[in-house]
């Protein structure tokens, strides 16, 4: 059995360790990545909810703190109380509340809450199933957009950010048998919320993601993760939580290639390991997505994950994978499953309903998942079904690029995504935003949030939708890309809708030249018209019909096919999806209409015109391998 070499984790701080992914010498947030492999108890369900658009459950008179008789999170039998004191009275009782299904938005669990996004409360009982020497968490794959979380009505924490999972460690608070939970989720946002206000898709207020207890040893697996580097080795890191951290074996096999190491953690917990696969391993692509099952185990903890193993670059204009050229057949996605009533609740069937239209209906092999970190199941049915991923988060439009809050939750968004998502192959591209306006405080802003991305995980691309300037000169029009941020990216990208916001006739698109003055690869991360099904215009002339779509999906492909260093597109966007923005009362009705598939799968005109220009371009790359 070959032994890794130990690692000194400190050494990393110098540069010792190249690639080999590490962790902060702060002691960092607690991960428990690959949470779905742990012991959990499942908290989907019913849950009693309460409006709270006044805040009286976190805001007293005066400001001052909540009065006891309006605070939800108390942990009181109110019944009981009412016996024992008849002259005192509640304005609230969270048993008696009406019942809501969780994981789900109540924008759309109920019709009177569709435009709210104040504070709501939930509360339910939960079975303390951990065994005595166990130590319990509370972990939510996702709330939007606070979340202030009580147990027994002792406050465990607090969270901002409405799209990442995060952690309580709750041990101290739990008592054998019944427990109470009682979640304060306030869904409003500020200039400094990420996003801001002003966005161009549904809030989905509230638990819109699965709630669990996760039960640990003492001394547990926080973190692990793996991945190929351009070497050819295989490398990584764990990290364990807990009084004896130090000094501790950890072994890591992978089965299938009959590969087995062990590596000792240092004072930090932290172990790094190398692999030399054999010549056997097979690489992850979109066109084998070869997933294999990799053991973290030590002598109180395993971890499973299946992890597929890849490498991403770039040379020059070109980008390759696994060392090889490819052109990313995209589309663009929102978190919103198929149907009339959409609630984002991305379950495996409703993520391969959409990834199947876009793999095999349009021969895709990429999709844009915009514009915040989408769920975890979303993310393993890609690497699963073998779809490129570009990851992003919600460093949306107009932020306020000078407050320190705003950075600080755009990197604990961008952190926690890596931190969750960092085994994933199908995930090539960290965007760091879309559509920022160019100016001294955003390139700050953003430039920051580039090193900060790097800093985190440099295994993978660095992108972002950024500027770019348009020109017509003696009836030439060219289209410069020369936003100053993207000398600080691997890819370009560039959201385009010449002909649909502008007043281009479309037949002249094809003329358009595109010039860039890096020597770097770039997509058009967005291009689109809006189009509602079975609204018909056979000149194809008039906007929002099937046909106008189609013509606009035509041209700019043959536009697109001019641009000598595009390397992929994500048209916007796979399937219409809600917007209170979009209030056209025929064509919209609270939907942006730009979907190749309207809100309930049915195909549009332009679904076979991108099915085409895709099918093409596959032929066109196996035949130059």
């Amino acid at each position: 059995m070959k032994f890794a070499k130990v690692w000194i984790f400190i050494a990393s701080l110098f540069g010792l360790l190249g690639n080999i992914p590490a962790f902060a010498q702060a002691a960092p947030p607690i991960e428990l990545t690959n949470s779905q492999s742990r012991k959990s108890q499942d908290l989907s369900g019913a849950w009693h909810y309460s409006v709270d658009p006044y805040r009286v459950g976190e805001v007293g008179f005066h400001g001052g703190a909540p009065s006891p008789n309006a605070q939800r999170f108390r942990d009181v039998n109110i019944d009981e109380a009412l016996i024992a004191n008849p002259f005192t009275f509640f304005e609230q009782d969270m048993d008696k509340a009406p019942e809501i299904t969780l994981p789900a938005a109540w924008n759309s669990s109920q019709t009177e809450l569709r435009y709210y996004d104040g504070l709501m409360w939930y509360r339910r009982n939960f079975e303390n199933i951990g065994a005595a020497n166990e130590r319990a968490f509370l972990h939510f794959d996702a709330v939007n957009y606070k979340v202030s979380a009580y147990v027994n009505g002792q406050l465990v924490g607090s969270h901002e950010g409405g799209f990442t999972a995060f952690n309580f460690e709750i041990t101290d608070k739990l008592r054998a048998g019944d427990n109470q939970i009682t979640l304060g989720v306030d869904c409003k946002h500020d200039e400094q919320s990420i996003p801001p206000p002003i966005t161009d898709w549904d809030l989905y207020c509230g638990v819109t993601r699965p709630i669990s207890v996760i039960y640990t040893p003492q001394t547990f697996i926080d973190s692990a993760r793996i991945r190929l580097d351009e070497g050819g080795k295989i490398i990584g890191s764990a990290r364990l939580n807990g009084s004896q951290v130090s000094g501790q074996n950890v072994e890591v096999s992978i089965a299938e290639l009959n590969k087995t190491v062990r590596a000792l953690t240092n004072n930090e917990g932290v172990a790094s390991f190398e692999i030399r696969p054999p010549r056997t391993l097979q690489k992850w692509s979109p066109d084998s997505p070869k997933l294999y099952d990799v053991r973290f185990t030590t002598a109180r903890d395993e971890l499973k994950d299946k992890v597929g193993f890849r490498t991403i670059t770039t040379r020059g204009t070109q980008l390759l994978l696994n060392g090889r050229p490819i052109f990313l057949r995209g589309m663009s996605m929102h978190e919103e499953e198929l149907g009339a009533n959409p609630s984002r609740n991305m379950t495996p069937e409703a993520a391969r309903a959409l990834f199947s239209q876009l793999k095999n209906g349009l021969h895709g092999n990429f999709v844009r998942l915009s514009h915040y970190t989408h769920s975890e199941t979303t993310l393993r049915i890609a690497d699963e079904m073998g779809l490129l991923v570009w990851g992003e988060i919600p460093v949306y439009w107009t932020v306020d690029f000078n407050s320190a809050h705003s950075m600080e939750i755009a990197q604990q968004a961008m952190r926690e995504s890596v931190s969750r998502d960092y085994n994933r192959a199908s995930i090539i591209v960290w965007s760091v935003g879309n559509e920022t306006p160019i100016g001294d405080a955003r390139n700050l802003f953003m430039g920051n949030l580039v090193r900060h991305t790097r800093s985190l995980d440099d295994s993978r691309l660095i992108s972002a939708a950024i500027m770019a300037g348009r020109k017509t000169e003696n009836g030439v029009t060219t289209i410069t890309v020369d936003d100053p941020l993207g000398a600080q990216l691997d890819l370009l990208a560039v959201n385009t809708y010449n002909g649909w916001y502008s007043e281009d006739e479309l037949d002249v698109l094809p003329s358009f030249n595109w010039a860039s003055n890096a020597n770097k690869p770039m997509i058009f991360s967005e291009f689109g018209a809006d189009a509602k099904f079975g609204f018909h215009d056979p000149t194809g002339r008039i906007k929002f019909s099937e046909e106008y779509q189609a013509r606009y999906y035509q041209r700019t492909l043959e536009m697109a096919d001019r641009v000598p260093f595009l390397v992929g597109l994500s048209p916007w966007i796979l399937k219409d999806f809600r917007s209170p923005r979009r209030q056209h009362p025929i064509y919209q009705e609270g939907w942006n209409r730009k979907g190749l598939l309207s809100e309930i799968g049915e195909r549009k005109l332009a679904f076979e015109v991108l099915a085409r220009f895709y099918r093409d371009k596959q032929l066109q790359y196996q035949t130059w391998r």
